[in-house]
């Protein structure tokens, strides 16, 4: 479980969270949950998200089990970065949906003093590392990975499995028609046995 950090934001130091993991996992939850508690502290908070993603509302962050808070939505890193400039805590959530550029401009960020509250997919769903989020994760002074239960063992799930076959695009948004948290042995399995046939 996640620590908080008790140091506050200031001009001389930021830093950067990463929440990751698979698909309902919890982490849009944990960064809606992290933001409420700096609101409560009295820290000026904006949340932010990419412009693809409109599966629950465009003007906010929207957990699976409808928890959300207002948002900004942005089509790049560079507009982020205008729009975020002095705020004591910057959440972005479906951080895999950045451009790459989106690693300097969080950097930037903690380095002028913010906080930084991120929340992404580790891999995609062919279990390959997604978008921006392993150069995120390894830049961030703090990586919380969270697991959903995995729907056929009730293991931890660690993949986002795709249930449907026919759409190959690493980018394609869904729920849970579209999409199952899996343990590693359950992927391992599902995909050898597309391999044979």
């Amino acid at each position: 479980m996640f620590q908080e950090h008790n140091e506050m934001p200031d001009h001389k130091s930021g830093w950067i969270e990463v929440i990751a993991g698979s698909m309902f996992s919890g982490k849009t939850e944990e960064l809606l949950r992290r933001a409420r508690r700096a609101e409560i502290a009295k820290l000026s908070v904006q949340l932010f998200k990419p412009g693809i993603d409109k599966r629950y509302a465009n003007d906010e962050v929207v957990s699976h089990d409808r928890t959300a808070l207002s948002a900004i939505a942005v089509e790049s890193s560079a507009q982020l970065g205008l729009l975020a400039q002095g705020y004591d805590v910057v959440g972005l959530d479906e951080a895999q949906f950045f451009d790459s550029g989106i690693v300097k401009v969080v950097n930037d960020l903690a380095n002028a003093g913010t906080r930084i509250i991120i929340a992404g997919l580790d891999m995609d769903f062919s279990g390959k590392p997604f978008g921006p989020m392993p150069d995120l994760m390894a830049t961030a002074e703090f990586v919380t990975k969270v697991h959903a239960i995995c729907m056929h063992s009730g293991k931890l799930a660690h993949h986002s499995h795709r249930v449907i076959d026919d759409n190959k695009e690493q980018i394609m948004l869904g729920e849970i028609e579209e999409y199952e948290p899996v343990s590693r042995s359950v992927f391992h399995q599902i995909n050898q046995e597309k391999k044979s046939v």
